[in-house]
């Protein structure tokens, strides 16, 4: 009797069992035994990389990167800007103007977007700013959280930048320029905050 009875219970035991899993399945829930890390939730967008134009112009092309936002993060995308021969300062200068025009216009890829505005011009240092700042034509603060760092990481990716990556910009006003850093998190949400930045001092 007391088989039987232990024979019975672990039927129903079987038949618990059976439906817990069916109803796991109709969820669309599959068991696993390995511990699951999801991890941030994935872009919905898809960017698709153009060929790239060839330029018929007569000077010297250079490959550099802008970024430009695909979805809710940046993205490094090759481009081809040219930098005229001259002094290193005026060499500078100009290659951020270049820069600029790339990353200011709208991208012909699939995807991709950007939030800098066009005809957005960079000179460089006024008397007792650091040797190295680019003083852009609108002042930083008045960009979008995501132009601002399409502009930081685009300049901090080139020759434009410090030796530790850093990025001095100013505006058109006499404000001090302040140095800006492109972070893993600025490239991840740059549409959350403007990139972080301290007051740049010195000549």
């Amino acid at each position: 009797m007391n088989g039987r009875r232990a024979a019975v219970r672990g039927a129903r035991g079987l038949l618990v069992l059976g439906a817990f899993g069916t109803l796991l399945a109709g969820c669309g829930i599959r068991a696993t035994d390995v511990p699951t890390d999801f991890g941030p939730a994935p872009s919905r967008v898809r960017c698709s990389l153009a060929e790239p134009e060839v330029s018929t112009q007569a000077g010297r092309d250079l490959p550099m990167r802008v970024f430009l936002l695909c979805g809710s993060s940046l993205v490094a995308v090759d481009r081809t800007v040219r930098v005229p021969d001259g002094a290193a300062e005026t060499r500078r200068v100009r290659m951020a103007q270049g820069l600029l025009d790339e990353v200011s216009e709208q991208p012909p890829e699939a995807g991709y977007t950007t939030r800098v505005r066009g005809g957005t011009t960079v000179a460089g240092p006024r008397p007792g700013d650091p040797e190295d700042t680019l003083r852009l034509s609108t002042a930083p603060g008045s960009l979008s959280p995501a132009g601002l760092a399409q502009v930081v990481c685009t300049f901090s990716d080139s020759a434009a930048a410090e030796g530790d990556g850093s990025v001095i910009l100013g505006g058109p006003d006499a404000g001090p320029p302040r140095r800006y850093k492109c972070t893993d998190e600025v490239r991840a949400r740059p549409g959350d905050r403007e990139p972080p930045s301290t007051e740049a001092t010195g000549s």
